[in-house]
């Protein structure tokens, strides 16, 4: 799942300073499981809201902000009442939610600014609900493979890819003051154990973030 964490109000707040009319839209996915869209949270962020002095004309869950085709369905139960009153959108998804709303928003016509209220860290394993590992980066070049199942993007806080570096002290990375196991570390422990060491001593070359940030899709032929 995508793994999302709740914005300080402060910044939603600012961001939403010269706005009176909100409408606050709401996955009903992941960041529902991230507890940040959950029934509570909503409820928590309407009265933030109100508190700050302003007023939400409509709020509606959208099942998956990031799925064009649902958002089309959802958008469908938006009041135009709402539409003619609202200054300004505030999202509580991923930001991939929110960017697929804008889509929505060009389809429909819809010039008006759209905010985010979550920042977005990336995929994760989920442990339990509210404790989740970030396991993935989206990269697009997926070493999987060759690390024994154990992503040195996210594994290691410098993202390396031939390690472990001098920096690590009894398998703990000096990122954070020794206190996380090096992903090197693990990778090495893990490809010992399965007897493949031989992918350990291969050199790798150094990944290239040129093509990260920037726009990209992905079609399946």
């Amino acid at each position: 799942m995508i793994v999302t964490t709740k914005k300080d109000f402060e910044e939603i707040e600012d961001a939403l300073k010269s706005y009176n009319n909100i409408i606050l839209i709401y996955c009903g996915t992941c960041s529902v499981t991230a507890q940040c869209s959950d029934e509570k949270s909503v409820n928590e962020m309407l009265e933030h809201l109100k508190n700050a002095g302003k007023n939400v004309v409509y709020h509606q869950e959208f099942k998956e902000p990031c799925d064009f085709r649902q958002d089309l369905q959802d958008w469908r139960n938006v009041p135009q009442e709402a539409l003619d009153k609202v200054d300004a959108f505030l999202i509580l998804s991923c930001g991939a939610g929110l960017q697929g709303m804008l889509d929505l928003f060009d389809r429909k016509n819809i010039v008006k600014p759209i905010f985010i209220g979550l920042n977005t860290h990336g995929i994760a394993e989920t442990e339990r609900i509210g404790r989740f590992h970030v396991k993935c980066a989206g990269c697009g070049d997926c070493l999987l493979n060759y690390t024994g199942g154990i992503c040195p993007v996210t594994s290691c806080a410098k993202g390396l890819m031939n390690g472990p570096c001098g920096g690590q002290l009894d398998g703990k990375c000096e990122v954070g003051n020794y206190e996380k196991d090096c992903g090197w570390i693990l990778i090495y422990e893990r490809l010992k154990k399965i007897g493949r060491l031989d992918l350990f001593v291969q050199l790798r070359p150094a990944f290239n973030w040129a093509d990260r940030g920037h726009q990209k899709s992905v079609v399946f032929r």
